[in-house]
């Protein structure tokens, strides 16, 4: 399947999540610091501002990630939640287009973020993983976190890296390796120590 077509694929997955959930649980703590599940819905949405609107909070934000993805998620995050799902599921936009495979290990992170702390389990497809896993992006395998590690996954055929091991599912390999401690727990091998000691 393209990465267009698993990104259309997951999108529709966590819609179809978020369609469900009490209004309690759309304020409940995400796996990102400070951000509840809806300002994490919220943030998704960046994909439907225009270049031009993105730019300008880039700008207003002094050029910070940081600063930039809080600005976009309390823009959206006031919204009614059937308001949120509904652009989350029939506005994607320029970033989907131009760069399927980045929104794609994005937006499966960002599901986990969600589904982790509701405690709604599931099991992620192997095609949509190892694309997610296998992306060479460095907000997705930041040096800091990964250097001098190798990295095995147990449920599906990837492995990276070179150094002491880190074994363990996919889906924990994807949070931790952008700086999901709770994914540690899931986690076993020799260079699992160093992990640690560098997400802490």
């Amino acid at each position: 399947m393209s990465y267009r077509g698993m990104l259309i694929e997951e999108r529709a997955e966590l819609v179809a999540l978020l369609r469900g959930l009490s209004e309690q649980e759309w304020e409940t703590p995400s796996l990102c610091a400070g951000w509840r599940v809806r300002d994490v819905v919220a943030h998704l949405l960046q994909d439907t501002l225009s270049p031009l609107r993105y730019a300008g909070v880039v700008v207003k934000s002094l050029g910070s990630v940081n600063r930039t993805n809080n600005a976009i998620a309390q823009s959206f995050s006031a919204l009614p939640t059937a308001q949120l799902v509904d652009k989350l599921d029939n506005e994607s936009g320029r970033l989907s287009k131009l760069s399927p495979r980045l929104m794609l290990s994005d937006l499966v992170v960002h599901h986990q973020d969600i589904r982790r702390p509701l405690g709604r389990p599931r099991t992620i497809p192997a095609d949509r993983l190892t694309a997610v896993l296998s992306y060479p992006d460095p907000f997705a395998f930041p040096g800091r976190y990964t250097k001098g590690l190798r990295f095995a996954a147990t449920d599906v055929a990837w492995s990276s890296g070179t150094g002491p091991e880190i074994r363990g599912p996919g889906e924990a390999i994807a949070l931790a390796v952008v700086g999901r401690t709770v994914a540690l727990d899931d986690l076993t091998g020799d260079g699992l120590p160093e992990l640690r000691r560098r997400l802490s």
